[in-house]
Parts: C-alpha cells; sequence; structure tokens
C-alpha cells in the first residue's frame, strides 16, 4: 500500500511539472506558435500571406519590378507578383483570356478607354465607388473623368502625360531646322520630313499606337457623330490627314510606309534611337527605351515639341494625351481589399521607379519633382531639356478618344487598305462612314 502511494505521489508531481512548463512556454511563443491560445483551446493558424498578380503592359525591367520589389519589401503580408503582356491585340487578347478564365489577375493595366469599357461590360472591373477610402476626383482632378464609364470610376489613372513628339536634335541641326513650334501642322511635318531624309534615314516615322491622333485631335471637339444622329468620320479634316500621311509614305517617300511597318513588325523604337529616322511619333513610353544607352547606344541629343495638328486656324483642336495607365481591379479576385491597398499606395508615390521609363505619377500626392530627376536620371545630358519642359509646361487642351472599340477597328481595316493602296481615299471616306453608320444603327437605343 505505501509503495502505491509513492507511486501515485511520482505521477502527480510529473503531471504539476509539465502543466507548469505548458503554462511558461505560454508567455514566450515558440515560433510555431502565435500566444493567442488559451487554456483548453488549440493555437490559432498563423495568419497566411496574401498574393496579388498584376498584369502590366511595360517590360519589369522598366520599372514595374522595382515598384514591387519595394512594396514587397515593407508588406511581408501582402505580396505582390508582376506578369507582362505587351500592349497590342494580342497582348490585350491574352489577357482577356486570363480574366475570363480565371488565371490569376488582381489587378491590371488598362491603355484605352475603348478596352476598358470592353472590359467593363464583360464584368471584368471593378466599380471602385465601393471603397471609399480615396478621393480619386481630388486626387487626380478633372481629367479623370474623362476614363469615367456611365459616370463611375472601374480604374484608378495613374500617369499624368502631355502631347511629345521626339525629334533628332542634330539631324535638326544639319538640316538648318530649328525645333518646331507648338502649334506647327501636318502640312509643317510634311516639308520637315522631306528635308530630313537621307538615303538611310526616314524623314518620319510614326508609332501605330498613335497613328490617328491627329485626326481624333480635330474630330473629338465636333464629335464623332453628327446631331442627327449619323457618322461625322468624313471632316474635311479627316481626309486631309490620310491624303498627307499617304503623300509621305508614297509620293515624298520620306515617311515609313504602313506596309512595310505591318509586315517588317518594325520596332519603332529601336529605328528611331539608331538614326533610322530623324523624327518619331510616340508618347513618353519611348523613354524607357530612349534612358537604356546599353541597349539603344545613340550619340544624338533629343529634342521634343508638340505632335502636329491638322489646320492652322483650328481654334477647337485637341491632343491626345492626358491621364493614363489605368489600373482596375478583377471582380474575381479573392483579395479585392488587399488590391485596392496596393493601388492606392501605387498612385500615391510607390510607382516613382516607373518614371525613369517617361511614367509621370498623375496623384497630386505623388514627388513630381522627384518623378522629373528619375525621369532624364543619368542621361539628362543627352536630352534637349528645355523644348521638352516647354511642352510639359504647356496648356495645350488634350482628349481621350470616346470611340468604342468596334469602331475603331472597322476604321483602322479601311484606312489600312488605303495606305496599302487597296483602294482609293474616296472608296476610304465612304466606307469608314457606311461602316460607321451600320454600327450606330444596329447600336442605337
Amino acid at each position: 500500500m505505501k509503495k502505491m502511494n509513492k507511486t501515485v505521489l511520482t505521477l502527480v508531481s510529473t503531471l504539476l511539472a509539465t502543466s507548469m512548463a505548458a503554462g511558461c512556454a505560454g508567455t514566450n511563443p515558440s515560433p510555431a506558435s502565435t500566444g493567442t491560445e488559451t487554456p483548453g483551446k488549440p493555437a490559432e493558424p498563423a495568419k497566411k500571406a496574401v498574393t496579388l498578380t498584376m498584369w502590366g503592359g511595360v517590360p519589369a525591367e522598366s520599372g514595374p519590378q522595382a515598384v514591387v520589389d519595394s512594396w514587397n519589401a515593407k508588406n511581408p503580408d501582402i505580396q505582390v507578383k508582376y506578369e507582362r503582356f505587351v500592349n497590342d491585340d494580342a497582348g490585350n487578347l491574352k489577357l482577356d483570356t486570363a480574366l475570363a478564365t480565371g488565371q490569376g489577375v488582381d489587378l491590371y493595366v488598362n491603355y484605352s478607354l475603348s478596352v476598358l469599357t470592353k472590359r467593363v461590360e464583360a464584368k471584368n472591373a471593378l466599380d471602385l465607388s465601393t471603397f471609399t477610402d480615396y478621393n480619386i476626383d481630388g486626387k487626380i482632378g478633372e481629367l479623370g473623368k474623362d476614363w469615367q464609364i456611365s459616370g463611375k470610376y472601374y480604374g484608378l489613372p495613374t500617369t499624368r502625360s502631355r502631347p511629345i513628339f521626339w525629334l533628332n536634335k542634330d539631324a535638326l541641326d544639319e538640316a538648318g531646322l530649328p525645333i518646331p513650334p507648338l502649334d506647327w501642322t501636318i502640312d509643317d511635318l510634311r516639308t520637315y520630313a522631306a528635308k530630313l531624309k537621307k538615303d538611310k534615314r526616314w524623314g518620319f516615322l510614326q508609332h501605330l499606337s498613335g497613328i490617328t491622333g491627329p485626326m481624333d485631335g480635330a474630330v473629338d471637339a465636333k464629335g464623332y457623330v453628327k446631331a442627327d444622329g449619323t457618322s461625322n468620320l468624313d471632316q474635311p479634316d479627316v481626309r486631309k490627314f490620310f491624303e498627307t500621311y499617304f503623300d509621305m509614305m508614297h509620293t515624298d517617300k520620306s515617311m515609313v510606309p504602313l506596309g512595310e511597318q505591318l509586315t517588317t513588325k518594325m520596332p519603332v523604337e529601336t529605328a528611331f534611337l539608331k538614326g533610322e529616322s530623324a523624327m518619331l511619333g510616340a508618347g513618353e513610353f519611348i523613354f524607357r527605351s530612349s534612358n537604356n544607352l546599353k541597349d539603344n547606344p545613340r550619340s544624338f541629343k533629343i529634342a521634343f515639341t508638340a505632335p502636329p495638328r491638322i489646320s492652322p486656324t483650328s481654334t477647337d483642336y485637341r491632343y491626345l494625351s492626358g491621364l493614363g495607365d489605368v489600373i482596375a481591379i478583377n471582380p474575381k479576385s479573392e483579395n479585392k481589399e488587399a488590391a485596392w491597398k496596393f493601388l492606392t499606395w501605387y498612385a500615391d508615390g510607390g510607382m516613382l521607379p516607373m518614371a525613369s521609363g517617361g511614367r509621370m505619377p498623375a496623384s497630386k500626392d505623388a514627388n513630381a519633382e522627384e518623378a522629373m530627376k528619375l525621369l532624364f536620371g543619368e542621361n539628362a545630358g543627352t536630352y534637349d531639356q528645355e523644348s521638352f519642359k516647354k511642352v510639359l509646361n504647356s496648356n495645350l487642351p488634350t482628349y481621350n478618344t470616346k470611340l468604342s472599340q468596334q469602331v475603331i477597328d472597322i476604321r483602322r481595316e479601311e484606312y489600312e487598305k488605303y495606305f496599302l493602296k487597296s483602294q482609293s481615299l474616296d472608296d476610304l471616306m465612304k466606307n469608314t462612314v457606311k461602316r460607321h453608320n451600320d454600327f450606330l444603327a444596329k447600336t442605337k437605343k
């Protein structure tokens, strides 16, 4: 009996010691413990980090990777991966397919209103009014309304651009030509291109993304549709635009023909930076290539002006520019709140590494002075900065194309046939208007 009692006492002592050890362990949690356990309840599991995937058209090495690296270092609970898609028809189809099939898209960048509108109609863009902690209009101003759809924001505009046109300053000096004034015209462009053309150098090269810029600048204020509900795409300025570009391609041979651009898939920024064209019609995104002197070495200085207008007497001409890089949240994302947190941080200054690629922040809370320094960086001496500041500080009126993607496609199909010499100018105008009217009749409410 005494022996049994001794055994019982030993067992009780062991149990007490174990219980005390467990209590002490609760005051200094091990790495596996959350420190939130209570007697009789299991420990809560550690919170799992959220991973967001953001799709954009800029190469990762041109700013996006630096942005996500900066965010990820400070936000272990919300990690971001960057997925690059090329901003062309094939690249946008890839993104749209990913959105439709649920292939990991939390945020994505839109580069045109027509494309964003299609995604809104497909219910692939979240109505941002569901968030009430960020005043979009207060951050970016009235220009933001150009990106509203039915009075709502389905994406946050993050960049602010000015209408710029790229010039080989050395070529201008050699030809005795001054930097064109901001209000120059396409007739002036034609004259400059002819004088700048040489055996191994084109006078002018136009990036396909902005080929209709001068035409839309003339039409935007007047409207794409007349008061009677019919097409307004046969305005005299539209005809003048097409005719001038055609003559530069095929009569003067001072502009790269559209057919050659399409068949060779010409990288226009590379051609310009190699000195193969004296002038380039393109936006600020070219900075990501012009600042990369390792891959695009050049000996000439770059100057800037505004894109040419069509008519010298036009009082309502507008320039394709304003706000851009509109980032939407996928409504099917499981982490919409986390995506919004990242997006507002990005817009208010997190995107600064993008400035070296020409993407200046739109938010008033971002450091504009720092962005300007990053834009030119160590390559400042290779640019005519005064000409850039002249464009930047101008008050040129801007627009955002409001044509539907279907009409944009119709128009492109018709003008490509004209530039490829498979239809006349008269047929181009007639067919474009007819197809636009057919579209308007089908979509009339």
